[in-house]
């Protein structure tokens, strides 16, 4: 059974989780409207990152993001296309659910595209409750964007 736990973004193995994120980001948005970050903006104060491991290799990644004391953003949430599948995507999204109500926050937001590549993403923020929202903290009504929202508490 995968163990999902906090590490540092900037562990040697996560490349690859890293490396197949970033390209999937960059295979149909257009460059402005690409809001991930990167593994160094990851390890900023105020943001938490977790990693998801099957027997010991990283399959998925998550974090989220302080906006202010009430309220986070979902960032980089990753499965290896070779997991996909397996509900390892719930798994991932559940633990940063309960991970940020431990936290104290009563809403958690998160920004996706609109693109055919996000739309089983979507679907998965659907039915975990996440409703449609306008931009939130320093986004812009981007046509290529979706923002959603879930209240925690």
């Amino acid at each position: 059974m995968p163990t999902i736990a906090e590490e540092p973004p900037l562990t040697p193995d996560l490349e690859l989780l890293f490396q197949r994120h970033t390209a999937d980001m960059h295979a149909d948005t257009p460059p402005e409207s690409i809001h991930m970050m990167d593994k160094a903006a990851l390890a900023a104060p105020g943001i938490r990152f977790f990693v998801m491991r099957d027997g010991g290799r990283p399959v998925a990644m998550g974090a989220f993001k302080r906006i202010d004391a009430g309220h986070a953003e979902i960032k980089s949430m990753h499965v290896l296309a070779e997991d996909r599948g397996r509900g390892l995507s719930r798994a991932m999204l559940d633990h940063l659910l309960a991970e940020a109500a431990r936290d104290g926050y009563a809403r958690l937001s998160l920004e996706t595209g609109v693109q055919p590549t996000f739309v089983a993403a979507r679907a998965l923020y659907a039915r975990a409750g996440f409703v449609e929202c306008g931009p939130f903290e320093g986004y812009w009504d981007d046509p290529n964007s979706v923002f959603m929202t879930k209240t925690l508490r």
